[in-house]
């Protein structure tokens, strides 16, 4: 019996799994301390004492990075490099501003000491480390009393003798992470981003986890990666790095599975949730990207390929400076929320204006668990409205046609602006308020079909079910590539292979049941960017390499093709979740009629299951489950599949 929980700005969503049939829950989320909500949601959900195995999706590394909210820290580095993560890259944010407001550094200057223990390029020792100076440096971290120290030496990736050295002389009561641990590959500033990242937030994960899992005994306890792989949650406190992502990488995982359920490989996503938007390409599979950012730092562990906005239901609008109205990216979040949930919030949010609007009804939210203030609602679109100089219902359709220019400009960086044309995708609307959105945006981008996945509210939590557990690895290899030979590059793959699959063993996996991927990090000499392609020999891995170029950037080079960095995907099957709609018998009949802006005649209010199977509805309608609300414009068919997802149809 499997539970998924995912925790989100607004909501924590509840997946339980019984072997045959799902159920799904959601409740508000506590931010300032998430494990209560999941206890709160437990405790309804009647699972207290049961014997089942938890799935989790957390936003504790994530808010801690983008809340500035990390631990005191350490950065332990070779002499001279003490300002590398100062430095950075030095990219301008604002390129034209003369005078840009200064950022403090990630680690402030006197948390940075400097050692020995040197290596050049090739391996070889360029400056050692004695005992006289590891005692030095143990007694100054003793002096500045951190809580975790990050190891970051030069070349660490090619000899990992010397970060040990320093590990092992420091005491057991430190939160420690080595660079040859956490990203043993080149480039001294994203692997000492990653080494201090994890550092930073490590401890605040360690300790979330600890409390979650006694909190929930005697239930096992898995954390979903940034990757869409699961991770034993011991270990998962020791590797907050790969957490970044958590949560929107299981709606990724749960949109594949409703993609191969009902035969469409093809889906351009958007998670619209009550603080941000996550939007990704997916064609067959979850793409993944070691050029992620979280906030203002590089993360170049691997992670879902997605781009996200502060664009969601909770996200404020306002009026600026100039008068202009703004959607975004400031959120009421859960606490007080949209003024709507009647819990004191005075600001309107989008939630709002789709409540004005008509398009959410308040008896019906969340399967009416929550009744909607539309009298707040309206106080507070009025408010912004009067600094419009707009009647209200404008006004509430103004944010809303924001907030979507918001979300298609996001869904063309990952699709147009890559040389892919959305057309021939399916946009596929999940997160509490997708399904409001998805026709404006699918006509944004001249896309004819969408998908609505059954419980698209808690799609994420689903996914963390479906996700298998798994590994990414990778460690520098650099040369040319027609100078490797493919049996030293497998004896490396082997390498990389077995440490990872000793993990997925510790975690109870039997070695038959896990599957490895080999792949390549190329370039052509003299780029500083790589193209990842798979691994079945030196020969197609070029041919390869020169079509992947092709495809991403129009042209390929009569150049020479570098090799850089190897990468082993390992995985264990996820779980065979079926998905059977459990609607009943249709009645074929709606449950309401409703007014709403701009359309002159009553629209029919459907529950999703009171559509008849696979019969076409012509919008404008509405379509209401437990856990979101879909708006099918006018324009658009809507029918509903044996498996209870929507499919939508541009006319």
């Amino acid at each position: 019996m499997l539970l998924g929980v995912d925790t989100g700005g607004t909501f924590t969503d509840f997946v339980w799994f019984d072997g045959e049939r799902l159920k799904i829950h959601k409740v508000l989320s506590t931010p300032g301390a998430p494990e209560q909500a999941i206890l709160q949601g437990i405790r309804e959900l009647g699972l207290d004492g049961r014997n089942y195995h938890l799935v989790h999706g957390s936003t504790v590394a994530t808010n801690a990075v983008l809340e500035g909210k990390g631990v005191r820290t350490l950065y332990i580095t070779n002499y001279g490099l003490a300002d590398v993560l100062t430095i950075g890259r030095q990219a301008r944010r604002e390129l034209y501003k003369l005078q840009p407001r200064a950022v403090p550094p990630p680690v402030p200057p006197d948390l940075c000491l400097e050692t020995g223990g040197r290596l050049g390029a090739d391996g070889s020792v360029v400056e050692p480390l004695g005992e006289q100076e590891l005692d030095a440096l143990a007694a100054r971290v003793q002096a500045l009393a951190p809580q975790a120290v990050a190891i970051n030496l030069l070349f660490s990736y090619l000899d990992e003798r010397f970060e040990r050295q320093i590990e092992a002389r420091l005491p057991d009561t430190l939160f420690i992470s080595r660079s040859s641990d956490i990203l043993p590959e080149q480039g001294e500033y994203e692997r000492g981003i990653a080494t201090w990242l994890n550092a930073w937030v490590g401890p605040r994960v360690e300790g979330y986890v600890r409390r979650l899992q006694q909190a929930v005994q005697p239930a096992p306890v898995h954390v979903m990666q940034s990757s869409a792989r699961t991770i034993a949650a011991q270990q998962a406190a020791r590797r907050a790095v790969n957490l970044l992502l958590s949560g929107p990488a299981g709606g990724l995982m749960g949109a594949l599975h409703i993609g191969a359920t009902l035969g469409r490989r093809q889906l351009l996503t958007f998670d619209m949730g009550g603080t941000s938007t996550d939007v990704a390409l997916l064609d067959g599979a979850v793409s993944l990207t070691s050029e992620g950012r979280i906030g203002r730092y590089p993360v170049a562990v691997p992670m879902v390929d997605m781009h996200t906005i502060g664009a969601g239901g909770g996200s404020i609008a306002r009026v600026d400076e100039g008068g202009m109205l703004a959607v975004g990216p400031e959120s009421a979040g859960a606490d007080p929320g949209p003024a709507c949930y009647g819990q004191g919030g005075r600001l309107a949010t989008v939630t709002d204006a789709n409540l004005v609007l008509g398009r959410l009804r308040p008896s019906a939210f969340l399967g009416g668990k929550l009744q909607l203030d539309t009298r707040a609602a309206e106080q507070a679109l009025e408010r912004l409205a009067e600094r419009m100089g707009l009647p209200r219902q404008q006004a509430a359709g103004g944010v809303i046609d924001l907030a979507n220019e918001h979300m298609a400009q996001a869904l063309r960086v990952i699709s147009v602006q890559r040389g892919v044309d959305p057309s021939g995708y399916t946009l596929t609307a999940f997160g509490g308020a997708g399904g409001l959105h998805v026709c404006a945006l699918a006509e944004a981008l001249d896309m004819r079909h969408a998908l609505v996945p059954v419980h698209a509210g808690v799609l994420s939590a689903l996914g963390m079910l479906a996700a298998p557990r798994g590994r990414q690895l990778s460690h520098t290899l650099n040369g040319l590539l027609d100078a490797q030979r493919d049996d030293r590059l497998r004896a490396r793959f082997r390498k990389l292979e077995e440490q990872g699959q000793a993990e997925l063993r510790a975690e109870g996996v039997a070695r038959a049941d896990i599957r490895a991927e080999f792949s390549l990090d190329l370039r052509y000499r003299g780029q500083s960017f790589t193209l990842n392609v798979p691994f079945r020999d030196v020969a197609r891995a070029g041919q390869d390499f020169h079509a992947a170029h092709q495809r991403r950037f129009g042209h390929r080079l009569d150049a020479a093709v570098e090799l850089v960095n190897l990468r082993v995907g390992l995985s264990a099957s996820g779980s065979e979740l079926s998905l059977v709609d459990e609607g009943g018998t249709p009645s074929g009949r709606p449950f309401e009629q409703a007014l709403l802006a701009g359309i002159e005649a009553p629209v029919p209010v459907w529950r999703r299951h009171d559509l008849d199977y696979d019969r076409p509805y012509r919008g404008p309608l509405l379509v209401i489950d437990d856990v979101a609300s879909t708006w099918i414009a006018p324009g658009w068919g809507v029918r509903r599949h044996a498996s209870g997802c929507l499919l939508l149809e541009r006319e």
